[in-house]
C-alpha cells in the first residue's frame, strides 16, 4: 500500500500586492508536525517600477521561517533588526507574545528589474512558550549542514534530522530538509525521520508505489518510518514535519494561539497600537475583517 495519506494542492492566494501559493492550512490538514502556514513565494519577475512591500504587521505564537530561490527580501522589525535575507539564507523570526516586522524590496534593487522565488513558513509554539520573550535569528547558507546520501544532495535547514543539526533555533522536535537529484534517484529515508512527513515538490517530480508526482503539491506521510520514493532527474524537494503538538492551534490572521483568548487580545493590541514599533516605518495596516 501507498505510505501516501493526503495530497494538498497548491491554491492561489493574494496577499496584497503580490500573488502566492498557499499550502498550508488545509481544511483536512491543519497541521504537520509543528508546521502551520506554508505559502510558496512567486516565481516573479518585477519591473523597475514595482516592488515587493509588505508593511508592518504584528505575530503572535509563531516563529516565521522565510527562504529565498531568488532575489532578496529586506527584513525590519521591532527588535530593531534589519538584514537582507539572500537566497539560500535562513530568516527565523520568533514571534512569541508580540513582534511587528516589515517585508521589502530593498533599496539597492527598488528601481531596478528583479525577481523573488522563495517559501515563507510559520512553525507554531509549544503552549509553555507561546508567551515567549520575542527574538531573532539568521543563518548564513554556508553555517547549514549540507552532504551527499544515495546520489542526492541534502541541505538541513532547520532543526534535528539524519543525525545532523542546524543551528537555527527551533523549540520542539521538528526538521526542513532539502533534496536535489540531478538523475534519478531512489530514497529510503524513514529511518532518519520522526512525528509527522510532510513532502513539498518544487521542481520535478517523485514516484511513490506506482504513481507520479509532479511540482506544487505537498504529499503528507501515513507513517514517517515508511518514508520512500523515486525522485525523477533534476528535481528538488523539500521534507518538513515533526512531532505534533498536543494542543489545537486557533489561527486568525497573523496570529496562532492556543486559545482565542490570546489572540482576542492580540487583536485588541493591533487595534489600540499598542505592539511595539518598528524604528523608522509609520505604516499601520488595519485589522482585516474577518
Amino acid at each position: 500500500m501507498s505510505n501516501i495519506d493526503l495530497i494538498i494542492e497548491e491554491r492561489a492566494r493574494d496577499i496584497g500586492n503580490f500573488l502566492v501559493g498557499r499550502l498550508l492550512p488545509f481544511h483536512s490538514k491543519r497541521m504537520v508536525g509543528p508546521f502551520v502556514f506554508i505559502d510558496h513565494m512567486g516565481p516573479s519577475t518585477l519591473d523597475a517600477q514595482s516592488n515587493f512591500d509588505v508593511p508592518p504587521h504584528p505575530h503572535i505564537g509563531l516563529s516565521t521561517l522565510t527562504y529565498l530561490f531568488e532575489g532578496s527580501v529586506m527584513h525590519r522589525d521591532s527588535l530593531g533588526t534589519a538584514i537582507e535575507i539572500m537566497p539560500g539564507q535562513v530568516n527565523w523570526m520568533t514571534a512569541g507574545r508580540g513582534i511587528v516586522h516589515s517585508e521589502r524590496t530593498p533599496d539597492h534593487l527598488r528601481d531596478k528589474p528583479k525577481s523573488l522565488h522563495g517559501l515563507q513558513i510559520w512553525v507554531a509554539l509549544p503552549k509553555e512558550l507561546e508567551q515567549m520573550e520575542p527574538g531573532f535569528f539568521h543563518a548564513r547558507e554556508e553555517e547549514l549542514p549540507v552532504w551527499e546520501q544515495d546520489g542526492a544532495h541534502f541541505k538541513l535547514i532547520a532543526g534535528n534530522a539524519f543525525g545532523k543539526s542546524s543551528p537555527v533555533p527551533v523549540y520542539s522536535p521538528c526538521y526542513m530538509v532539502k533534496i536535489t537529484a540531478q538523475e534519478a534517484r531512489t530514497l529510503d529515508i524513514g529511518h532518519a525521520l520522526f512525528g509527522e512527513v510532510g513532502l513539498y515538490i518544487l521542481e520535478g517530480g517523485i514516484s511513490n508505489n506506482g504513481h507520479h508526482y509532479g511540482p506544487k503539491q505537498i504529499l503528507v506521510a501515513k507513517e514517517a518510518s515508511l518514508c520512500t520514493f523515486t525522485m525523477d532527474a533534476g528535481s528538488t524537494v523539500f521534507l518538513f514535519g515533526g512531532e505534533p503538538l498536543p494542543e489545537e492551534r486557533f489561527i486568525e490572521w497573523n496570529f496562532v494561539a492556543t486559545n482565542r483568548e490570546l489572540i482576542d487580545a492580540a487583536k485588541q493590541r493591533w487595534m489600540d497600537k499598542a505592539f511595539p514599533r518598528i524604528p523608522g516605518e509609520t505604516e499601520f495596516v488595519p485589522l482585516p475583517k474577518r
